[in-house]
This record gives structure tokens, sequence and C-alpha cells, in this order.
């Protein structure tokens, strides 16, 4: 039984991905994600997720993503994001090196809104749309990516995804 087990789970494991990328001119940028006077621009977002292979060309996985950027009307005033997504990534070409694909996600920002003594949390929806993204295999176990898109991740992704 125990064999079976962890046949089983390595099996599954090796269908696993992480990843960790960043991303530039985010949803929260380009919208009115911060519902408490002007922002300056965000400096990016990081993302950090994990991708299971449902299907040869199919993935489904969740991603968190976070940024922050500062009020133009106080130093001490803040807007943090914390992005939690739901993911698919289609593969729709694929070599031994390159995959293209495509990425959609979608979810929910909880932005968090801070002045001196006064906070504020506010949720908001939040999505990725990339129809266009590439992966270039390193090795067996990592690989590098780029996507071109909109949403809560940026409009150019890049980052490192590694394979379990």
């Amino acid at each position: 039984m125990c064999a079976v087990l962890g046949m089983a789970i390595g099996a599954h494991a090796q269908k696993a991905q992480l990843q960790i990328g960043y991303g530039g001119y985010t949803q929260m940028d380009a919208t009115d994600m911060h519902d408490y006077g002007s922002v300056n621009n965000a400096w990016g977002a990081v993302t950090a997720g994990v991708n299971f292979k449902v299907a040869p060309s199919f993935y489904l996985g969740a991603t968190y993503t976070f940024s922050s950027t500062s009020y133009k009307h106080s130093d001490d005033a803040n807007a943090y994001y914390h992005v939690f997504m739901l993911n698919g990534r289609y593969d729709y070409y694929r070599n031994r090196i390159v995959t293209l694909y495509g990425h959609l996600g979608i979810g929910v920002d909880i932005t968090h809104m801070a002045d001196d003594d006064w906070s504020k949390n506010k949720a908001y929806f939040a999505f990725q749309a990339s129809p266009l993204g590439a992966e270039v295999g390193l090795s067996r176990v990592t690989s590098i990516f780029g996507e071109l898109g909109f949403g809560a991740q940026g409009l150019l992704q890049v980052g490192f995804r590694f394979n379990l």
C-alpha cells in the first residue's frame, strides 16, 4: 500500500510546476483600485504560484501576487495589493525547447489602504489575460517564461518555473 501511494505521489508531483515572476504596469495601476485619492505608479508586481498539468496541453493552478504604491498627498499613505487568482493555461505550440501558450486567471484583489492612524480594506475583481506566453526550457527542472497581456500580474511578466 505504501509503495503504491509513494509511486502515485511521485508520478503526480512530476506534473506540478512552481513559478515566480515579476510584471510591470498592473491592473491596479491602470484602474481605480485604491479608492483614497491619487497614487504614484506601483513598482510592479511579484507573483508566486503553482500549476498542475491536468491534460497534455492544459494546466490549472493558483497564484498570489503582491504589489504596493504610495499616495501622492502623503508620504505615510500607502496601498498594498494582495491578489489571489485561479489560473488556466493552454499550450498551443510546443517543441523540445519552446512552448507557446495562452494564460487566463480570475480572482480577487484585496487592497489594504493605510495612512498614519487610518486604514481600510477593499476587495476588487482581479484578472489576468495573456494571449501570448512563451516558456523556454533551460533543463528538465527549470525554465524561463515571458507573457504579454493585461491584468493584475502586469502587461509584461517574466520569471522562472520549476518542474517538480
